[in-house]
């Protein structure tokens, strides 16, 4: 029992220092002592400063004034100030009445812990969502700012007994690197103290062959003694600390058993050395410890290389910008000092600090940050330049729409955050397995034990010894978390986004895959495909006309059609006919004007009921009250790789159907051109809706479309992918979301996505076959404890070696 804190004198509350009330007040249990407090406020402060072993602050405080006391320990002051609304700007994002975080925790040790976390935060009032990804140690949350403060979630969390801060890539870093040492340290004295045991050991085991003198084994065995304990007591303190939290949750996990093994083996080895009688395994404590640190240091270096890419990304935005003062001046400004309107200068070579409009003419830029496409991407005057883009070209003027984490790139990175946190299926099922196979194991080995204890007592508790370290699920612990997180990792390197990870396991089942066609198959940007002229002599002229009239529409079938050419012709009195085209004056050079008229065939008809085009995919025509003039065909360019990536699905045995709601004409002629043979064409959402059901009934389809327009049928489909319009990340339906604009993308992400699933299986295949292997072995009395302790590492290291190949 811990020592009494210090007392105020007799009538004072405990925690404020003021007269109690006549009825003695409330009562509150510290350090296994109770003490008395004035009111329910007191009380519920000394419960959170004890529930975050803070009883330092009751030692320390000075009391020589009652009336200045502090109630509250810095460390809980620290927590409030994260609800200043200026400093959350910096890492939260707003959404509609919602806000939402990303949270680093300290001392997680495994998904035992994550479930903890969650299930103590779920019950907050105006907490919305919470998420806890045990492989990088972060916390997605989403909570109402109006009911529930930052703070509180951040005491809520540090209850249980973990730390958390809001995630930033530099204290990341700082942490990981103290992570790294806590374990090295651990590992170096596990290493050091393993080898001299074994020296030791082989000397013993050699002994019993040779007649050793008993008083030298005795001597060696305190020396193995001497060894083990610094191995015992310090470098097996993580998993002891796992199993104790674990078991507070109702969840136990695979450290259990290992804290069960290194503390019996060492006990009895102990009582064999103190009575000098019976057999020592020191050496299996020192070796089984070291082991299951090496596996856990691979997993830790693993886990930073997941996750360290994201860290990257954020720290590719600049921390200070180039701010333009309302005198023209510019001024060094720290970047979370800038509002939307505020003016920035971005030099050549620079990155852009902030989303905002571009003011300048043009500009190229670099979003491969964003996309991972490393072509340079030309931007205009008023177009939207990203966070985190490097300016190439010249220095650029940027009115502020969004920065730090309300930008495109913060989203991106909440995305990946959102992958990481949700398991695929089969991730859950092999987590729920590892959960009930360490019960199992427990139940399993108090039996060895009750039937060796039959057979041959001297022996009933080395065997089961061996069963516990044999069979622990370490391996099948680390199978899916390991794998699911190369394979997010890889795919973002690869331009893919990922919203929902039961993609991995869903998307190599489907055979069907439907493609909306405008802004899918095609680019979604009208050009000029075909154009005729019937009188050839006047092109020039006759394209002046067109690009004139056509600059005074706006319709989109007008935009390839405004830049045809350098010379102007005059045109007056131009006007719209709503649904048929324009008209209007045109002086001719040789004298005298011609009224013109240019639009669809049947505007063109009403003057030349004869007429018919010569270009079977002409839409825009050209004529006098004479003569038909041109003709021309516009049409949505397919997307240049789009022909070899459908090939190449068909090929693999995907049946490719397209869903437009494009008229049949047009639809057919880009399916022959793509080698599509099923179109549904003039379809209303709900129409795409009823024919995805219809095949969904037999097996997984995927559907491919624009992210906001087919809402509902993406929301339907098993699978569902969009193009990566940036700006529109947040509100898009979809599963994936292909951030390079090609279509080719779709089979890098099929290969990733299969590599991944094959990955899955074999990792939770190999943890299965040897965890059901070696039982029966182990509880038949083959297995030595250090043979055991040797053999759980190695399928727990295959494990990770294993998942390592996606990050190749």
């Amino acid at each position: 029992m811990s020592h009494a804190l210090p007392l105020p004198p007799p009538g004072q509350c405990f925690h404020c220092l003021q007269p109690l009330p006549e009825n003695g007040g409330y009562s509150v249990h510290l350090g296994g002592h109770d003490y008395s407090v004035c009111c329910y406020g007191c009380q519920a402060v000394a419960e959170t400063i004890g529930q975050q072993n803070l009883l330092h602050f009751y030692q320390y405080r000075d009391t020589s004034n009652p009336l200045q006391v502090p109630l509250v320990p810095d460390e809980l002051q620290q927590l409030e100030a994260y609800d200043d609304e200026q400093l959350q700007q910096q890492f939260t994002r707003q959404q509609d009445n919602l806000r939402s975080i990303s949270l680093s925790i300290e001392g997680m040790t495994c998904s035992a812990c994550a479930w903890l976390i969650e299930q103590h935060t779920r019950r907050l009032p105006g907490l919305v969502n919470v998420q806890v990804n045990a492989t990088t140690e972060r916390v997605q949350v989403q909570w109402h700012p109006d009911q529930l403060r930052l703070s509180d979630i951040l005491k809520a969390i540090a209850e249980l007994g973990y730390r958390a801060l809001p995630f930033q890539s530099a204290t990341q870093e700082q942490e990981f690197k103290k992570r790294r040492r806590y374990f090295v340290t651990r590992l170096g004295i596990a290493g050091l103290a393993t080898m001299q045991v074994m020296m030791l050991a082989i000397g013993l085991y050699f002994g019993v062959v040779s007649d050793l003198d008993p008083q030298l084994r005795q001597f060696m065995w305190w020396i193995s003694l001497f060894m083990a304990t610094p191995v015992l007591l310090y470098s097996a303190q993580p998993f002891y600390v796992s199993a104790i939290r674990s078991i507070q949750a109702g969840r136990p996990n695979m450290d259990v058993p290992v804290t069960v093994a290194l503390l019996s083996a060492y006990g009895a080895s102990a009582y064999a050395t103190v009575i000098n009688e019976g057999e020592v395994y020191f050496e299996s404590v020192a070796m089984f410890t070291f082991f299951l640190l090496v596996g856990r240091y691979f997993e830790l270096l693993a886990r930073q290389k997941a996750v360290s890419a994201a860290a990257n990304l954020v720290k590719l935005i600049p921390a200070i910008a180039q701010q333009e003062l309302s005198d023209g001046q510019i001024n060094p400004v720290s970047v979370s000092q800038l509002k939307p309107g505020d003016i920035v200068h971005v030099y050549p070579g620079a990155t852009i600090p902030v989303d905002g409009e571009l003011l300048s003419d043009s500009t190229a830029v670099n979003e491969s940050i964003l996309t991972g496409e490393s072509r340079l991407v030309e931007k205009h005057q008023h177009e939207l330049v990203l966070a985190g883009s490097l300016n190439k070209t010249q220095p650029i003027r940027v009115r502020v729409t969004a920065t730090q984490q309300q930008t495109v790139l913060a989203s991106i990175i909440e995305l990946q955050d959102l992958a990481l946190s949700r398991k695929p299926k089969l991730a859950r099922v092999a987590e729920r397995m590892a959960s009930k196979f360490v019960v199992r194991i427990l139940l399993l080995a108090a039996a060895t034990f009750l039937i060796w204890t039959v057979i041959d007592p001297a022996e009933a508790f080395w065997v089961t010894l061996s069963v516990l370290v044999a069979t622990c699920p370490c391996a099948l612990a680390l199978a899916a978390p390991t794998a699911v997180t190369g394979a997010i990792h890889k795919l973002n390197k690869s331009g893919v986004l990922l919203r929902n990870a039961d993609v991995l396991q869903v998307l190599p089942e489907v055979k069907t895959m439907f493609v909306d066609k405008t802004g899918t198959l095609t680019t979604g940007e009208f050009v000029l495909q075909q154009r005729h002229y019937y009188a050839t002599a006047r092109q020039a002229e006759i394209d002046a006309v067109t690009q004139a009239l056509e600059r005074s529409s706006n319709h989109p079938l007008a935009v390839p059609l405004q830049q045809l050419t350098e010379h102007s012709e005059p045109l007056t009195q131009i006007k719209s006919q709503m649904g048929m085209g324009l008209t209007g004056k045109w002086q001719q050079q040789g004298g005298g004007s011609v009224t013109v008229r240019l639009g669809s065939l049947r505007y063109i008809q009403q003057w030349h009921p004869q007429f018919e085009p010569r270009l079977p995919d002409a839409q825009v025509f050209l004529a006098t009250h004479d003569t038909v003039l041109a003709e021309y065909a516009v049409g949505d360019a397919l997307r240049p790789d789009t022909q070899a990536t459908i090939a190449e699905l068909q090929q693999a045995g995907i049946h490719v159907v397209m869903l437009t709601g494009d008229k049949l004409e047009f639809a057919q002629r880009v399916a022959n051109q793509l080698g599509i043979s099923e179109v549904h064409a003039n379809c209303l959402p709900a129409d795409k809706l009823a024919i995805l059901n219809a095949a969904q009934a037999n097996a997984p389809v995927a559907m491919i479309g624009d992210g906001l327009n087919d809402g509902p049928v993406l929301a339907q489909a098993d699978v569902s992918m969009t193009f990566g319009h940036a700006a529109d990340l947040a509100r898009t339906a979809a599963d994936v979301i292909l951030l390079r604009n090609q279509f080719s993308a779709m089979t890098q992400f099929r290969t990733i996505t299969q590599l991944a699933r094959r990955i899955l299986r074999q990792n939770i295949t190999w943890a299965l076959v040897y965890n059901i292997g070696i039982l029966p072995i182990a509880m038949a009395g083959y297995v030595t404890p250090y043979i055991a302790a040797i053999g759980m590492s190695t399928s727990s290291l295959i494990v990770l070696l294993n998942s390592l190949r996606l990050y190749r």
